[in-house]
This record gives structure tokens, sequence and C-alpha cells, in this order.
């Protein structure tokens, strides 16, 4: 599938995504962090994975990736209401080193051990099912959140650097502005 492929999510999808994840169990507030970081960072799904609970500062609302694309580590500041699932999540999850979205049974019980990309996007299936909107990946998310930023008048240069982008080409493939608008 080819980077220009897939599709954004709306604000509306993203809310009845979030409310899907409010059925008071533990894997809803993982799924609704999980999303919130996914989103709120534009991660990449293997990013999502590695994260521990270590490399998110609840003080500055940031996130450090450590295993980006070519191992590359970059800090990625998070909206407010990013930050808020991440913190409701942690109290649930308690500050025990390891992931930070772990594994959560079929009984909802955490087991601190890593989710693998794709039960990341069983996660996102199910909760779109649930939620009654078109399925979508963890790069539709990724893509909506470097459209959003270029949309709002961040600057190319900072987007690709939050997105943890190389290559400023690849950055601008998601600018949907207009040529006269880009630099």
């Amino acid at each position: 599938s080819g980077e220009d492929e897939g599709r954004m999510l709306t604000e509306s999808e993203m809310i009845s995504l979030f409310n899907a994840c409010l059925d008071k169990t533990q894997a809803g507030a993982r799924d609704a962090a999980m999303f919130a970081v996914a989103a709120g960072g534009g991660l990449r799904r293997a990013e999502v994975t590695n994260l521990n609970i270590a490399d998110y500062d609840s003080d500055s609302g940031a996130i450090i990736v450590r295993r980006g694309k070519r191992n590359k580590t970059r800090k990625v500041p998070l909206p407010a209401g990013t930050a808020e699932a991440l913190d409701y999540w942690i109290e649930i999850r308690g500050e025990e080193d390891g992931p930070l979205l772990p594994h959560i049974d079929k009984a909802d019980q955490i087991h601190m051990r890593r989710l693998t990309p794709q039960s990341v996007q069983l996660v996102f299936d199910k909760r779109a099912g649930q939620a009654k909107i078109s399925t979508f990946t963890p790069h539709d998310l990724r893509r909506t959140y470097i459209s959003n930023l270029l949309d709002g008048g961040t600057d190319i240069a900072t987007v690709q650097r939050l997105a943890g982008h190389s290559n400023i080409n690849t950055t601008s493939r998601y600018d949907r502005r207009g040529e006269r608008a880009m630099f």
C-alpha cells in the first residue's frame, strides 16, 4: 500500500472512537491512550508499541520516541487531551517499568508485555466497529496528525522534526494547502 493511499479521520470520527473506549474497562482506558498517542503525537505503529512508561513526561506532556525509523530519537509535545488520556491510563496501569501500552487479556487483566504492531491494528479495527466508523490504520492517524499541523500553519520544518521524517519531501507529501502556502 502506497504512502498516499489511506484516509484522514474527521473530528467527529475521533470523538466516536474515544467514546467507544469509555466502557469502564482497563482495555478501554488503554485503547483511548493508544489513540491519543497515535493521533496526538503522529506516531508510527511500531513507535506506539515501543513506548515505555519512562518515555512519557507528564510534567511537560511530551513523549520521547526512542526507536523511531532509522533508530532516531525525537521528543514530541502532546496536546492537552492526549496528556489527559495518558495520565488517566497511567493511574490505572500503575508506575511499574515496562511498556506504556501493555497487553490486556480477554479478562481485562494487564500483562506487562509489549503489544505487537498487528495487535495495535486489531484494537483499532475493534474500536472502529464499536464507534461505527470506517476502519483505519495507525498510518491514517499519523496522516491526520501531520496534515492538521500543516493546515494549522505549523511550518514544514517543525512538522518534519515532529514526524521524524529524515527528508522534508516526505513531509510535503502530506501538505494539502497548495504550492503558494508551502514556503
